[in-house]
């Protein structure tokens, strides 16, 4: 009997050993089997149209056409907003102050009948902001003059009504006859841009027609150093003078057959 419950114990051991190794290997295959990932499903290729390119996605706006050019220039008349600060005052031969010459070289221009104005109102060495148009020569042409020292604002407006321009004939009897010299700083330009006098280092105003300063290409130059008699003003705000001769100095050529009569 002993030999017989010896053998059944070792019988069951058995069975019991087999029992637990295949749990184990049912708990192992079913983890493997959870933490295997699944394979993403593959997105069929597009279609591809004749000539191999595959089709453009739809709702695709087409290409715009190819420009026909650069880009246009800026014209002249386009409104423009400047900050400048006032290096001088210019006037014209009557000695009305008709403008003003900024540190960076740039000429804006102001009516002349608003000469006592802008003159009271704006001081070189002032910082401003200018408003209003470029001529066909690049100047601008200011509408609205604002000083940043004293706030105050100056506006382009017509002469008053009633006031009447001087006569024609009267126009020269308070100029003077003058002789200056010097080196060119800035070309003047008439309305349509073409050149129509000079101004010296020293803001002399030196005017000319557009047909003579035509007559002096190479005078008629940034940098060049040219003399000139005429009739004019020079008064605290500057000089300038109607030429009636013009040239090198030392080599003046007069202009018109006939002087203009002494005032």
């Amino acid at each position: 009997m002993p030999s017989t419950l010896t053998n059944l114990s070792h019988r069951n051991a058995r069975v019991l050993s087999a029992m637990n190794l295949a749990v184990l290997l049912a708990i192992s295959t079913g983890c493997a089997a959870q933490t295997q990932p699944e394979t993403p499903p593959v997105a069929p290729a597009p279609p591809v149209a004749a000539g191999g390119l595959p089709p453009a996605p739809p709702g695709d706006a087409p290409l715009p056409p190819p420009s026909a050019g650069p880009a246009p220039i800026v014209e002249e008349g386009t409104a423009v907003t400047a900050q400048a600060r006032v290096s001088r005052f210019l006037i014209n031969p009557e000695g009305d102050v008709d403008g003003f010459l900024t540190s960076d070289g740039a000429l804006v221009r102001f009516p002349p009948h608003m000469s006592a104005q802008l003159t009271s109102a704006v001081h070189p060495g002032d910082n401003v902001q200018v408003s209003g148009w470029r001529d066909a020569g690049g100047d601008l042409k200011a509408q609205r003059i604002i000083d940043a020292r004293s706030g105050q604002q100056l506006f382009d407006q017509p002469p008053l009504p009633g006031a009447q321009p001087l006569p024609r004939e009267l126009r020269g009897a308070g100029l003077s006859r003058l002789n200056v010299q010097g080196q060119i700083v800035r070309i003047t330009t008439a309305p349509r841009g073409e050149p129509d006098g000079v101004i010296l280092v020293d803001g002399t105003v030196i005017k000319l027609t557009p047909p003579v300063a035509q007559q002096f290409p190479s005078l008629v130059q940034t940098g060049a150093r040219v003399s000139a008699q005429g009739y004019g003003t020079r008064n605290q705000y500057g000089t300038a003078l109607q030429a009636t001769a013009f040239g090198s100095p030392g080599n003046l050529t007069r202009l018109y057959d006939r002087a203009p009569p002494s005032p």
